[in-house]
């Protein structure tokens, strides 16, 4: 993840959401579930500090600042994770025809 950072102006970004190459990026619903799924706070978040833009007002200091990494894919064996991944459950296309047709009539 701190490698993403170092790539010409990532530099500057503050929060750092890393997701699975199934994951459509330009969903935020989607994103924001696996986010909310996938993570375990203490396990898959970095705090580190680093550049920041010259007009973020937020930072304590000038052109510095801290940044939040979030890690937000599958675990796989080796990354101290237990138990088996489960799979994403997905509804079939006759459990979504029926799901929209009950809410848009």
């Amino acid at each position: 993840m701190h490698g993403l950072w170092g790539m010409g102006q990532m530099m500057f970004t503050k929060y750092l959401v890393v997701v699975d190459d199934d994951v459509n990026v330009h969903n935020t619903s989607e994103v924001l579930f696996r986010l909310c799924a996938n993570t375990d706070p203490q396990r898959d978040s970095i705090f580190t500090k680093g550049p920041s833009d010259v007009l973020d007002h937020a930072t304590s200091e000038i052109a510095t600042g801290s940044k939040l990494g979030i890690d937000a894919t599958k675990k796989l064996p080796g990354e101290s994770f237990k138990r088996p991944w489960p799979p994403l459950i997905k509804m079939d296309a006759a459990v979504k025809a029926k799901v929209e047709k009950l809410f848009n009539p």
